[in-house]
């Protein structure tokens, strides 16, 4: 007669128990308290939900500024990071001299330099009175022409991260130097550059709060209008704080999830 033996349950070690919590995310918990702790009194309290709406007014501009900037910079960073690896000693120069001039002057100089000079006289080279171009066009070029300096050399970094060998392949298949650099080397690189390029994102979407001293009504300008009039410093930069921590806790989740995807499909 069968005897059914029932396989004992196994008890988790105490040294595993132990290394779970050691990796649980308690910085997640910690800040989405934070965050669940202000929905709530944003909830409950008229005061705060009325600060919250009038802030909600400005996060369009603060989401359509960082959208267009990401993506003009990507593409002129690009551009300054081929010539930054290029073999061509006037277009390396040029583009090193723009990155390291962009690098060594504090951002905001930068956002009034371009804002209030730069911009106003390309405008008069073309024979456009000072005002055709928005504060919002404005504080747009000036993110472009910054963060393209900082995104070339991240291109710069995944480009040599990328063996000889590979230019060597592709030139031997008859591909010209750019050919290789678009069709082999950038698809291997951008893989390498999505940590760095993510961090960027980030970076720009909070930095978007400096393009507040052109009068640009992103979620820093209209809360600091907000509190001009109501006098309600604790509840109106608690909330602001909220609306940054909460966007850059969703981008920076959302960019660690396509990293792992990344990953995965290597």
């Amino acid at each position: 007669m069968a005897v059914d033996h029932e396989r004992p349950e196994i008890q988790p070690r105490p040294r595993d128990l132990r290394a779970h919590l050691n990796e649980f995310p308690w910085w997640l918990l910690i800040i989405l308290s934070v965050i669940g702790y202000m929905v709530v009194r944003i909830i409950v309290d008229p005061i705060y939900r009325n600060i919250f709406n009038t802030i909600l007014q400005g996060l369009s501009t603060t989401l359509y500024v960082t959208a267009v900037s990401f993506v003009f910079a990507l593409v002129f960073g690009l551009f300054l990071g081929l010539g930054r690896v290029s073999t061509n000693v006037i277009l390396r120069n040029l583009s090193i001299t723009y990155i390291e001039f962009i690098r060594g002057v504090p951002m905001l100089v930068l956002i009034f330099t371009i804002s209030y000079a730069v911009v106003p006289l390309l405008a008069r080279t073309f024979g456009l009175p000072n005002n055709a171009i928005s504060l919002t066009a404005r504080a747009i070029i000036a993110l472009v022409l910054i963060y393209g300096a900082y995104i070339a050399e991240v291109f710069r970094a995944g480009i040599e991260a990328i063996g000889r060998g590979q230019m060597e392949a592709g030139r031997s298949l008859g591909m010209s130097r750019w050919q290789t650099m678009l069709y082999v080397i950038l698809p291997q690189a951008t893989r390498n550059m999505l940590p760095a390029l993510g961090n960027d994102l980030i970076a720009l979407l909070k930095d978007t709060s400096l393009v507040s001293v052109l009068g640009v009504r992103e979620i820093t300008q209209v809360s600091r209008l907000s509190v001009s009039t109501s006098f309600r410093y604790e509840e109106t930069y608690f909330i602001l704080t909220l609306f940054y921590l909460s966007m850059t806790l969703i981008l920076s989740l959302l960019l660690q999830w396509i990293q792992r995807r990344a990953k995965i499909k290597r």
